[in-house]
Parts: C-alpha cells; structure tokens; sequence
C-alpha cells in the first residue's frame, strides 16, 4: 500500500514539473479545471468528463500543455 502511495505521488510530481503552467492557465475554466485534475490523478477519462470532451480530444490537450503519460 505504502509503495503504491509512493510510486503515485512520484507520477503527481513528474506530471507537475513538466506541465506548460501557462498554457494550462490560459484554457477555459472547464479545460484548465479538467488538466489539473489530470496533473493530480492522472485519470483521462475524468478530466475529459470534466472538460466535457472526449478521452481522444482531452489527451490531444493534455499533450499541448506538455503533461506527460506516467505510468
């Protein structure tokens, strides 16, 4: 359990440090809502709901803002 909290919050920072904060910033509220979810769950079919988009769409933006895919 520990070791999965631990390889998570390593996902969390990875995804933090490289995300492009200004694009992300600059997104409609519902978008920029949706990639910090993302940045903070790593789960693309929520943030897509969120944006309300769809999971291809959402992972197009999630490429633009530079988030990268952490498994």
């Amino acid at each position: 359990m520990e070791e999965l909290k631990k390889r998570e919050e390593e996902a969390r920072q990875i995804r933090r440090k490289h995300a492009d904060w200004n694009y992300i910033n600059n997104q409609p509220t519902k978008l920029k809502l949706a990639l910090v979810h993302y940045i903070e769950t790593g789960d693309l079919y929520v943030s897509a709901k969120i944006a309300g988009i769809t999971v291809e769409e959402f992972n197009e933006q999630r490429i633009k803002a530079r988030i990268p895919h952490v498994n």
